[in-house]
């Protein structure tokens, strides 16, 4: 450290290295471009794109577990190859062309030859954008465990309590870049641009991210000369697969009944590995041990930027004068983490500590992985109010129709499966199963068949003159976004114009609705966000808690990176319950999600019952101490060794002098 204290003397402001200044903007713009860019993605795939649920919702999550596979990676690089400053640098340059992709996949007007508002070549802009996600997932992956790392190395030996205040900082960070760009990335995207067509400005809503992911690599790149880079030292996570891979691999060729047993499937690495060594991983594959259903809780919290976001689109956001854009919804959390963090710390386990209970870690985890499977029956209960008010679309086997009289008096109109109707006007959608109908109209009766599409929704025009010819319109019924902002459950309002001019039409014009507005508030999630909120306070916090306290002083990054591949599993399984599950209805896949966590919590609980707390450190002294004595035992064998080779040497002198003498 005394380089490196030479080296900043004259670098300090307030106590903290300059270089901190530009680590913390670093990584502020870092997480607002993620944040930003993420928060708009799943209504990007499904509006832009125009892919359904199922699959943006697959792809959206597939993306986020790459971003929390990449880290793992990314420490191999730095602490084995580059050092974290060049991997900084490296991966945020690809990290930047990443979410300059995605800004560019997003312009319409590229593709748009037609000028219509809709791409022609949608292959360009789903390859593209594809290529920018990737890059990105990469790049934030990649420099994750880095970035937090990099700055702790700025502080020398007499500043911890500096480099504690910079974690705290650091920590703000995260969370107000999460909250701002949460807040105006969905402002952006909801604004309408095009050179040609104006449509919902998803380009814009990238393309900050992007620029703010410039300013990062600059701002990080202009503090080069002022940091202190330490050198790669070699990464103790490629040491403990090697130290488990010798292992296995020396159990295996040591299976058979003629060879004695060994304690722990671990001590067949002695004949390579110090015994500390294999001590230390012995203590971490306990936790990872526990780590094993932890996936779960993951796979309902990030659930909150795909499918809530899309439970949000088909709600009324008006709070007042002010409008929510279903997107921004994810405020509550970092709102809510900021809020229950210290209130948690400062009174909720003061009092159950006054209480005599002894909540520890595990217990701890254990009701947060609850609170979040509480959140999803809330969900539910929400979906359930929703579907009340959505339309019934028809199935790729059905078709379905609207009857409308063009005439100023009702009409008798009879259809398959019904009974007579007297119609004024229809605001309801008849479901056939057949693509040709038979329909008759008036006393006495006028019948004509009628030719339906499947799996589209038609409006039957019956003139005021039934003799005259009847009008078939198609109906577009792809819910479209740009009625989403207003709240119109995410579709048209459907309204038939018609020609003034024409002999059929009526003197006053009716204004039917397909789609009523939304009627469900968006205030109805508030619950589920604070739940799935409070869950990750006592999940999430803790568990980074227990992992530190419970891993040697050499591997706490090895855990760290345990921790996140737990939450990219956790993205896969949402992908393997949906595509495996299938089910018809939002609400009933919500209470799966929620019944298979609280199975899991279960598990987790009886786990958590036989486990035993440990002192890493005791762990270590103990074998430091064995060493010593060992080394002791040597020194005294050798001086014992030397003592006795000595008193040979001399009674073989006197030997030799009493003999000569004689």
């Amino acid at each position: 450290f005394t380089a490196h204290n030479e080296s900043l003397t004259d670098k300090y402001v307030c106590g903290y290295p300059l270089s901190i200044f530009f680590i913390v903007v670093n990584e502020f713009c870092e997480r607002f471009s993620y944040y930003g860019m993420r928060a708009v993605l799943v209504l990007y795939f499904k509006y832009f794109l125009q892919w359904d649920e199922d699959l943006a919702t697959s792809i959206y999550h597939t993306f986020v577990a790459l971003c929390y596979l990449t880290p793992i990676l990314g420490a191999i690089v730095a602490d084995s190859w580059l050092g974290k400053f060049k991997t900084i640098v490296y991966l945020s340059i690809v990290y930047t062309i990443g979410q300059v992709a995605m800004a560019v996949s997003a312009v319409h007007d590229i593709t748009d030859s037609n000028r219509d508002g809709t791409p022609d070549n949608m292959t360009f802009h789903v390859a593209l954008s594809m290529v920018g996600l990737f890059l990105i997932a990469l790049g934030t992956g990649g420099i994750k465990p880095c970035v937090a790392a990099f700055g702790g190395d700025q502080f020398s030996e007499h500043q911890d309590k500096q480099r504690r205040t910079f974690f705290s900082v650091f920590y703000l960070c995260i969370n107000g870049g999460s909250l701002l760009s949460t807040i105006i990335t969905p402002i952006l995207r909801g604004q309408e641009c095009g050179i040609y067509s104006q449509q919902k400005c998803y380009s814009l809503a990238f393309g900050v991210p992007a620029a703010l992911m410039v300013v990062a690599l600059v701002v990080f790149i202009v503090g080069s000369g002022m940091y202190y880079k330490a050198e790669p030292e070699g990464n103790i996570m490629l040491d403990v697969c090697k130290c488990i891979g010798f292992a296995i691999n020396n159990r295996y060729r040591h299976r058979s009944n003629q060879y004695p047993r060994r304690q722990h499937w671990m001590d067949w690495a002695e004949e390579k590995y110090d015994k500390l060594l294999i001590a230390q991983i012995k203590m971490v594959l306990k936790v990872l041990f526990l780590y094993i259903p932890l996936p779960m809780f993951w796979t309902l919290f990030d659930q909150k930027g795909s499918r809530w976001t899309l439970q949000a689109t088909t709600m009324n956001g008006y709070f007042g004068k002010l409008v929510i854009q279903p997107d921004q919804m994810q405020i509550f959390n970092p709102i809510l983490i900021l809020t229950l963090v210290p209130i948690m710390d400062s009174v909720i386990y003061p009092l159950i500590k006054k209480c005599g209970f002894n909540f520890t870690p595990l217990k701890r985890m254990t009701v947060g992985m609850f609170l979040a499977a509480m959140a999803f029956v809330c969900a539910a209960l929400v979906q359930v109010e929703i579907d009340k008010t959505l339309p019934v679309f028809p199935s790729a086997s059905q078709s379905q129709l609207k009857l409308l009289n063009m005439g100023s008096s009702a009409v008798t109109v009879n259809l398959p499966g019904n009974e007579s109707l007297t119609l004024n006007a229809s605001d309801k959608y008849f479901t056939f199963e057949t693509e040709q109908i038979i329909v008759s109209v008036g006393s006495p009766g006028m019948t004509q068949a009628i030719f339906l599409k499947r799996k589209s929704r038609q409006t039957l025009l019956i003139p005021s003159v039934i003799s005259n010819e009847w009008l078939l319109v198609k109906r577009k019924e792809k819910r479209k976004e740009h009625q989403m902002n207003k709240q119109t459950n995410n579709g048209n309002i459907g309204v038939i114009v018609l020609y003034l001019g024409d002999s059929y039409c009526q003197d006053s014009i009716t204004v039917v609705e397909d789609i009523e507005p939304n009627s469900v508030h968006m205030a109805l999630q508030i619950p589920q966000y604070f739940f799935i909120t409070a869950g990750e306070v006592m999940f999430s916090v803790t568990g980074l808690e227990f992992s530190y306290s419970q891993a040697p002083s050499n591997m706490k990054a090895v855990l760290q990176a345990g921790w996140l591949f737990t939450v990219a599993i956790g993205n896969f399984i949402v992908l393997i319950v949906a595509e495996i599950a299938k089910l018809p209805n939002k609400w009933a896949e919500y209470v799966l999600f929620a019944s298979l966590l609280v199975l899991v919590c279960i598990i987790f609980s009886t786990m958590a019952y036989f486990y035993t707390y440990i002192d890493p450190s005791e762990i270590e002294d103990q074998f430091s101490k064995k060493v010593d004595e060992d080394e002791d035992d040597k020194d005294k064998r050798e001086k014992a060794e030397i003592k006795m080779v000595r008193r040979d040497s001399a009674e073989s002198y006197d030997d030799s002098y009493k003999q000569s003498n004689m």
